[in-house]
Parts: structure tokens; sequence; C-alpha cells
């Protein structure tokens, strides 16, 4: 039987997905999921919007259309990808941090992460429900207009990219994960500054 820890380990994001997607109530778990996610003072600053349907051939042609209208267009061919891309995909998840100007005790940086931390979540639901996920934050996510047009308002928003979700491709492809011990080391005392 699969334990919960081998799902962590055992991870990867997945770009290439179809239909279909996650139905309502996998999707209302998935979603759960993102609110048993760290978050100091219980702000809950993750907001999420969802596409799909034909709603996804509006939001490539948006968000496409800003891309290419900046100081960096794709070129014919990454457009042209992209739109396959997104043709396949069944929802996206758009996602941002609402930033409470009201609240001085957490910072920003704290959200960010705590919506960071319930998009780990929702990633890791959607693979042990057996879909693949891919967090991007390519095509238009630094646009502000892309932002606004997702109905996120820049004075109240970080937007922070979308989630394609939807049916694996093709079987997910293990992934070499890197040795932890390479990222630590034990710390005994301050050191001298």
């Amino acid at each position: 039987m699969t334990q919960p820890i081998d799902f962590l380990l055992s991870r990867s994001s997945m770009k290439l997905v179809t239909a279909p997607a996650p139905n309502d109530d996998d999707l209302a778990r998935i979603l759960q999921a993102a609110m048993a996610a760290p978050d100091h003072g219980n702000l809950q600053p993750w907001r999420f919007k969802i596409i799909r349907g034909a709603a996804i051939s509006k939001f490539a042609d948006f968000s496409i259309g800003l891309r290419q209208q900046s100081d960096t267009p794709f070129t014919p061919e990454k457009e042209a990808a992209t739109r396959a891309w997104l043709s396949e995909v069944p929802m996206i998840i758009a996602v941002a941090c609402h930033i409470d100007y009201g609240n001085t005790a957490i910072s920003e940086t704290e959200r960010v992460l705590a919506t960071g931390a319930a998009v780990t979540n929702i990633l890791n639901a959607a693979y042990m429900l057996g879909y693949g996920a891919f967090w991007s934050t390519g095509i238009a996510t630094y646009i502000d207009e892309f932002q606004a047009g997702l109905g996120f308002d820049s004075l109240d928003y970080r937007f922070l990219g979308f989630i394609a979700i939807g049916t694996p491709r093709m079987p997910i492809p293990p992934k070499k994960r890197s040795d932890h011990t390479k990222f630590i080391e034990e710390w005994t005392e301050p050191l001298d500054v």
C-alpha cells in the first residue's frame, strides 16, 4: 500500500495534460487541501480563479495577445506551441495572494509564502488523486493587464501564476531527486561577524 510520504517523494509536475479535468468532487478536495497550508495569522491570503471549458481558449487568446504586445513577444513557433499546449489543458487555476494593507503585523512575504504553500498542497493533492498538474509563471504572468483581466486588482493582489491541471497524457516519469544532504549543515553556535 502506498503511504502518503511515498506520494510526496515521487510527485512530479506534469505539463502535458488533457481531459478529463478533476470532477467537482475531486476539485473540491484539491482546493480543500489548499486550506490546510501553513498560514501565519490564519490570514488565508490565497485566491483562486477556476478557468475551464470555453474559457480556456479565451484565456489563451488574452494571455498570448498580451505577450505578443509586450517587449518580449513569443516567436511564431513558441506562440504555436503555447496555443497547442493550452488547447489540451482542460482546467486552469489562476493563483493570487491577497495583500491586506490594514494588517501590518504579518509581512507580504509571509502571505506570499503561505499562498505558495497552498499551491504546493494543490499540486500534491492533484497528484495523489491521479491528476497531472503544472504551476506556470509563463505567458503573461508578469504583465499587469493580465492580472487585472483575471480580476486581480494589482493594488490588492500579487498574481503568482496559474496551475494547469488534468489527466496526464502519458505516465508521469520518475524524476531523479538531489540528495538532501547536499543542502544542509548543522548549526551549533553564532558565527563571528
